[in-house]
This record gives C-alpha cells, structure tokens and sequence, in this order.
C-alpha cells in the first residue's frame, strides 16, 4: 500500500512519537562520516513517521537503518517547496512507497496465520513492519494471530512479546506465539494437554509374557519385570506405536489384536496429563534382543510368575490391569480392535477403536 503525506511540513522532533529505535547513534554516525551539520525533522506518512536528516545545504537523508532494512527500492524520493527552520527552497523528502504488512494467509476462523519463511531478518525492520501488520488487521476484523518463529530467528522473540503477542508453545525448532486481537479471554485452543504411552503385552504359546527390566526406573519400582511400554510419536497410530515400542526394547516382532484397557492420569509430566493404552500383541518371533540403552534385562516369564510379583499384588492398578487380560485370555472380555474409517467432513482416514463379537462362537474379533 502507497504511504501519502498528511503535510508537507516538517516537525521538530520532540513534538512528534515515532516508531523505532533511537537514533542518536546513527546520527552521530551522520555526522562523523559525512562531514556536515545536521537538524533533525520527521515525514508523517500515514502513521508512519521516519525520520529525515537535514544537511546545511537542503539535502534530506533517511534513515540509513530504515533503507538498509526495507530495501533502497522502496523508498520513493519526493520533491516539495516548503519552509523549514525559517530557510524556504526545494528539498528533497524520502517515505516509504510500498510498506506492506507482514506475508500470511487468512484461517478458517477469522484468524491470519503469519507466513514464517518471509519473516524480515532485520530486527529493526521486523519491529516497524510487526506494529504496522497489527494496526492493519484490527481495522481488518481479525481475531487470533499465529507466529511462528524459527530457532535461527529467537532475536524477534522479545519485539514480539513487547508488542503483545503470548507463548503458545515451543519445538526443537521453533517457537510458537499468539495475539488475540478482540475484547475478552481469548478463543484461540491451547497448547497440546496430553502426552500418550503405549504398553504391550504379549504372551506366547506357552502361557509366557514378554516382560522388561529398565535401567532408569524410580526406586519404587526397583527390581519390577513389567511390560514393555514408551510413547507415542508424533502421527503415529497407537496399534503401531505398541508394536514399535516391543520391538525396540526386546527386539520381538509382534501383531496388535486389541487395546484391552487405558488409564487417564493429570499433572504426570511437565502438569500435562497422560493417556496410556495396554494393548494385546501376538508374538511372531520369540528370539530377544535387548535394547542396551533403556533396557537392563528382558525374558519370557511365566504368566502365574509374573502375576504373582509383590509389586504387582500391592498395587490395585496392576493387579486392576492383570485381571483384563486374564479375563481377555479366558474370553470373558473384548477389547478394542482398531478399524480404518473415512470422515466426509475432512476426507481423512481415522483409526476407530470400537469391539466385534463373533455371536456364534461369543469371541472378540480383533485383527
């Protein structure tokens, strides 16, 4: 968008609020490098106020900075008659021609999503251009403002909060702000509340469980042999995750059957709560390999043995999990068999988790 002048004269400096830095510096620089005297004075441009150099002969210089940031082509010169500190003649006055708010992409929700690859690198002109782009969308209506803020570009993070943008979380690799525009709480959905782990438990023909011993455990459950289990990585399924997790620890390559059972817990890591599936897995190879980094020892136990750890009766959740799948073995219970199904409304495929009996034989059917 074009930058017009509201007036043609120039005003001294303490009358006006401009956006920025101070520039004592780059005055001073002015002055040592180029060797004349120099006043001061701003051009308003449609709220924009830059800052302009008068030297004793009338010629007018911008702000070194500002060129260097947005770029010499555009920056238009523009010539006018007027009188300034009581010396009448032409001179020459620079604004900025095509001032453009920051790339980004309107969301479904009234919201503007800043483009993160076309962020300015100077943290001068990111500062002017961020103020501009807000004043642009609060006359625009929009609501929720996402920025998204590469690693390599944390400099911009403490313009950003000064102007009041929030943290909404952060990765590896970059950081993720928001600014909600609109009177009252903001609507924009928080920061992912729950972390997922996976357990497995698989049990061989010969009625024995796959169990683990970990090397980095709590003193609490020192010396328990329990079953594999890890997280969930990101979008990865859950029937996958339990037989990824059993094959990195053990090295046992297995077939999920059905989530038996899952626990829901709060405030376990980092205040965030946790979902945590124990899926049935059916073994389809029998030799271990031991994972040496997380793992201390791994073997096939016998299921009566493994039942009957103290750690395992002292504890009303263990022993809450071993009943399922003694009741999952002896037909008594089904489970939750995952089935692939698309929605209309995004046209994506999900994992559904839902139970299949077989009437005539009252079996699960799991896959």
């Amino acid at each position: 968008m074009e930058l017009k002048s509201f007036s043609s004269t120039s005003v001294s400096t303490s009358e006006v609020p401009h956006v920025g830095r101070s520039y004592s510096t780059l005055l001073s620089s002015f002055r040592n490098n180029v060797g004349v005297r120099f006043s001061t004075h701003f051009k308003c441009r449609r709220g924009l106020f830059l800052r302009i150099y008068c030297a004793s002969d009338n010629t007018y210089l911008a702000d070194k900075a500002f060129i260097s940031s947005v770029g010499q082509d555009n920056i238009g010169a523009e010539t006018s008659s007027h009188c300034i500190n009581g010396i009448n003649g032409s001179t020459s006055s620079f604004y900025y021609r095509n001032l453009r708010v920051l790339d980004a992409f309107d969301d479904e929700y009234g919201g503007v999503v800043v483009d993160s690859d076309r962020l300015p690198s100077n943290p001068y002109a990111f500062a002017t251009v961020l103020r501009l782009s807000l004043s642009h969308w609060k006359r625009m209506g929009k609501k929720g403002i996402w920025l998204k803020l590469p690693l390599e570009q944390s400099d911009l993070v403490p313009i950003a909060v000064k102007e009041g943008f929030q943290y909404h979380h952060a990765e590896p690799g970059y950081v993720m702000l928001t600014y909600w525009i609109p009177e009252g709480p903001s609507m924009l959905p928080a920061n992912a509340s729950h972390q997922v782990g996976v357990g497995g438990f698989v049990i061989n023909d010969n009625n024995e469980v796959l169990v683990v011993q970990e090397k980095h455990c709590s003193p609490a459950t020192l010396g328990l042999w329990k079953i594999p289990t890890g997280f969930i990585l990101e979008a990865e399924e859950i029937y996958t995750g339990a037989v990824r997790e059993v094959k990195e620890e053990t090295g046992i390559d297995t077939e999920f059957i059905e989530v038996i059972a899952f626990r829901h817990a709060h405030n376990v890591a980092f205040e965030k709560s946790d979902l945590f599936f124990i899926c049935m897995l059916r073994p389809v190879s029998s030799k271990i390999n031991v994972d040496d980094h997380e793992i201390a020892a791994a073997k096939w136990m016998p299921l009566v043995e493994f039942v009957e750890q103290p750690l395992i009766q002292e504890d009303s959740m263990f022993k809450k999990i071993i009943d399922i799948f003694i009741a999952r073995l002896g037909k008594r219970y089904c489970g939750l068999s995952t089935h692939q199904i698309v929605s209309k409304f995004d046209g994506m495929v999900s994992s559904l988790y839902y139970n299949v009996m077989d009437n005539e034989d009252n079996n699960c059917v799991g896959n």
